[in-house]
């Protein structure tokens, strides 16, 4: 750390009460996240996280977004913690101009993530159906709130962090389906139901002793819940590519999540929701492999990319309504494909 970077720190920390006069702070830069400073500081008998936005992402495309998704963060942070306080780490204090906060540390040993978990074969589907619950918990509180939709009226920064490098990005590589992608993008910009996380991912949810907690809101916006749970699901499916031999469990949290969410929300028919999500979903995952943030994990790339694109393909051709159909149509076609690389 710079330091200048160090002094700020310090006296953001200074400012707030966090660091004591005649006490010294030890920082420590956490790897992994690609659109933040993230660090660890150590204090004389307790750790705390700090986060900063970076105005240019750390990705091999030219992708900016505005830092001002710190604040949302931030505010979606105090949300959260006052309905789901055991789901999300607690808030400590916040500088809008800086563009930093301070939340507590929540150390690996306890916390554990989710996608090395999924990634390590401990594929837990119950796991899924409280990730679900929790889903539901955070759209249901927020939904139908005029002063949440003021609070994150982030639209444009949704637009640049997530439908301009997913669906549009997409979009290009893909002419064909370029109206289709288009008009998801428009359909989720235009819609507004419920306080969008925007970035539930495996790598974002760590599985803690009271549940899954939720971290890296950057993307709040107040917008399409449908996004969150076809963004999420997405995952799921993506790593049965990976884990073949967790296929059933996989599936199987697929469903669970699918089912854990739809019993907790009662501020919009399933019927509606579920088709939102059901459009996405194929359209998200063609993003991950031809989008800004292609997925990272898959072993042989060429092959598997191909498989997943085409898979996508066909799904967005097919314009399926319905979550279930979606994971019976992947895990039919991944068993194929599995079952003839096997004996080529």
């Amino acid at each position: 750390m710079s330091t200048q970077n160090l002094e700020q720190f310090d006296g953001f920390l200074r400012v707030h009460g966090l660091l004591k006069h005649g006490e010294t702070a030890q920082w420590t830069e956490l790897s992994g996240g690609v659109s933040s400073e993230i660090w660890r500081v150590d204090l004389p008998g307790r750790t705390i996280c700090i986060k900063r936005a970076l105005p240019k992402l750390k990705v091999l495309e030219d992708w900016r977004a505005p830092v001002s998704r710190n604040m949302y963060e931030w505010k979606w942070l105090r949300f959260a913690a006052t309905h789901q306080p055991q789901s999300v780490p607690r808030p400590l204090a916040h500088d809008a101009e800086a563009g930093l906060f301070a939340m507590s540390f929540l150390p690996s040993q306890q916390y554990p993530v989710w996608k090395s978990q999924l990634l390590n074969g401990v594929v837990i589907p119950g796991v899924a159906a409280q990730v679900g619950k929790l889903l539901a918990k955070l759209h249901d509180a927020s939904a139908n709130r005029l002063d949440l939709a003021k609070q994150f009226d982030s639209l444009e920064n949704f637009r640049a962090l997530r439908l301009e490098p997913y669906l549009l990005a997409t979009a290009v590589r893909h002419p064909d389906l370029a109206a289709q992608l288009c008009a998801l993008a428009q359909c989720t910009a235009g819609t507004s139901g419920a306080l969008v996380h925007g970035d539930v991912s495996p790598k974002n949810i760590l599985i803690g002793p009271n549940g899954p907690v939720l971290l890296d809101a950057e993307c709040a916006w107040y917008g399409d819940p449908a996004f969150d749970l076809a963004f999420c699901l997405n995952h799921l499916l993506l790593k049965s590519l990976v884990r073949r031999d967790c296929i059933p469990a996989l599936l199987r949290s697929f469903s669970q999540l699918v089912d854990s969410y739809f019993a907790g929300i009662n501020f919009e028919s399933r019927s509606r929701l579920e088709l939102r999500a059901a459009h996405l979903l194929p359209a998200l995952m063609l993003a991950r492999i031809d989008g800004k943030s292609p997925v990272e994990y898959l072993v042989d790339k060429g092959a598997e990319q191909e498989f997943v694109r085409r898979s996508a393909r066909s799904m967005l051709s097919s314009r399926l309504t319905r979550l279930a159909p979606i994971a019976e149509f992947w895990s039919r076609r991944l068993r194929a494909w599995v079952d003839r690389t096997n004996k080529s």
